[in-house]
């Protein structure tokens, strides 16, 4: 592109010259020529005036007078009615410019002057113009060079940073180039950049959060999987297999809220639901796991709560609670309700080491852990949490308690009130 910016550059330049350049030859051409024939007739009229002053006065003419008053390189007749002829200067050869003029006293004046004088003069003028002809070349050479220069530049960063995207770098680079039209492009590119980076960040965060939720869940299946296969009562395999089919169908919303949440994180499905009912169903599905660990996990506070929200969200924040303090928590564990104004409140608690001071409400963060997690959990929590309007606080954090708040049904508020 830039051979082509700048041949196309010296072609317009150099048919510019070429047309302005013969013009402007033709021209000059016939000027100087015109210039030297009057001044040729100018001598010849000049020459009569001073040979018909001398001749009124009584004066000499001869060729010695006469000389000082013609210009160099040129010839002169002269010729007076009764006298001898009178040259002046060496007669040119070959082709002339030729001026007569005649006086009052029947003087006859013939001015020569050899054309090779006004071919001279025509090629100084030639040569003054090839001269200017080149320096505009040049200036074309340079100005088209830097002009390509600057436009093959920014469309080779252009190309670079598309091809950057293309390989899955969506760094947006901000540069621009002082061409509209390349700016344009920039913005364009800049813009898409963003656009594929919110998409790459949204995708990785849904996988991290789908691995992180849907682990729970499973764990849970597989407990109850293998409480059926230690027991051969039908009744116990009926329970437990009732409940694996309660966690298969947590398992499904847990998956349909994620994709619903990638789409719109601020997509919910809140209804009034039985707080209690949730809770108790968390105690329930855990307490196998915390008797295998020789601990228990109990629930008290006040009871006939209901809540608005997203009953598999709010199982699943009090689930990310329930395994965290499994994992890293010790005791018991008791889940207790409660209600503060308009809303209803669970806390989770245990008597283990609780959140490390230097963590406190960064613990919410992600990527943030002080036990070698994956920092996930409570994040994740939390954006379920305030999906459906609610939020989870950390409010001490040794021991640690955690309390999810949900607002609670208009109709049960409004008879607590009264």
């Amino acid at each position: 592109m830039r051979r082509r910016l700048i041949n196309s550059t010296l072609a317009v330049v150099l048919v510019v010259i070429a047309v302005f350049g013969v013009s402007l030859v033709i021209v000059e051409t016939r000027t100087i020529e015109n210039s030297a024939q009057e001044s040729v007739e100018s001598e010849a009229l000049r020459l009569v005036s001073i040979v018909d002053g001398r001749l009124i006065g009584g004066e000499s003419v001869t060729p010695k007078v006469l000389s000082d008053q013609i210009t160099t390189d040129r010839y002169a007749r002269i010729t007076v009615p009764g006298r001898p002829t009178l040259e002046i200067g060496d007669r040119p050869s070959g082709g002339v410019i030729v001026a007569e003029e005649r006086g009052a006293q029947g003087v006859t004046v013939r001015v020569e002057e050899s054309h090779s004088t006004v071919g001279r003069e025509i090629g100084r003028t030639l040569l003054i113009i090839l001269a200017v002809a080149l320096l505009a070349i040049v200036a074309a050479v340079i100005l088209a060079v830097r002009q390509a220069h600057r436009l093959v530049a920014p469309l080779t960063d252009l190309a670079e940073t598309a091809e950057r995207l293309g390989s899955g770098d969506p760094r947006p680079r901000h540069r621009r180039y002082g061409v509209p039209e390349l700016d344009r492009v920039a913005d364009v590119l800049d813009a898409s950049a963003e656009r594929i980076a919110r998409m790459l960040t949204a995708e990785r965060r849904l996988a991290a959060d789908a691995s992180h939720q849907l682990r729970t869940p499973l764990t849970a299946l597989s407990m109850r999987l293998e409480e059926i296969t230690l027991t051969d009562e039908p009744e116990t395999v009926k329970e437990e297999a009732t409940i694996a089919l309660t966690q298969v169908e947590r398992l499904t919303d847990v998956v349909q809220r994620l994709l619903t949440n990638s789409r719109d994180p601020r997509s919910g499905s809140a209804v009034a639901f039985d707080l209690d009912e949730v809770v108790k169903q968390q105690v329930e599905e855990w307490r196998p796991a915390y008797r295998g660990e020789g601990r228990a996990i109990v629930r008290s506070g006040k009871n006939g709560l209901r809540a608005v929200g997203t009953p598999g969200a709010v199982a699943q924040v009090l689930a990310t609670l329930i395994e965290n303090s499994l994992m890293h928590g010790g005791g018991t564990v008791a889940l207790r309700t409660r209600v503060t104004g308009n809303q209803a409140v669970v806390e989770v608690s245990d008597d283990g080491p609780g959140v490390p001071p230097d963590l406190g409400a960064r613990v919410f963060e992600r990527t943030v852990s002080g036990r070698n997690s994956t920092g996930l959990g409570l994040a994740v929590a939390r954006d379920l949490a305030e999906a459906d309007g609610g939020r989870l606080e950390l409010l001490q954090q040794q021991p640690p308690i955690f309390a999810l708040f949900l607002s609670r049904e208009a109709d049960a508020a409004a008879v607590d009130e009264a």
